[in-house]
């Protein structure tokens, strides 16, 4: 159950952050207004304190972990969002993160 519940932290901590960055993207870039760009600073915000939230007490751990979910989730985040298509190395990059990820979350330790 500790594993399942810090996979759904880091879906949740990768949708506020990659969804605040966006919008300010879009406030800013895209000329969409202040309203855009408040709600990423929002966003932004709220993703400092999910991660908080992870079951393992060391900072470097799970923000070094939580790099590899970026990386998966922001490819994700564009296929969706901006029509982007990932190319082979994209997807191997992918799957390389997240097996990061899964060694340093979830090795076992003594």
């Amino acid at each position: 159950m500790t594993v399942l519940r810090s996979i759904l932290l880091f879906m949740l901590a990768a949708l506020a952050e990659i969804g605040g960055a966006w919008l300010v993207w879009q406030g800013v870039r895209e000329h969409r207004g202040l309203a855009w760009t408040g709600a990423g600073m929002l966003a932004l915000g709220g993703y400092g304190f999910v991660a908080t939230f992870q079951p393992d007490p060391h900072f470097g751990r799970v923000l070094a972990a939580y790099g590899g979910v970026f990386v998966a989730g922001s490819l994700l985040w564009g296929m969706v969002m901006d029509g982007f298509r990932p190319d082979r190395w994209d997807i191997l990059g992918v799957f390389l993160c997240l097996v990061g990820v899964a060694v340093i979350m979830y090795a076992p330790r003594s």
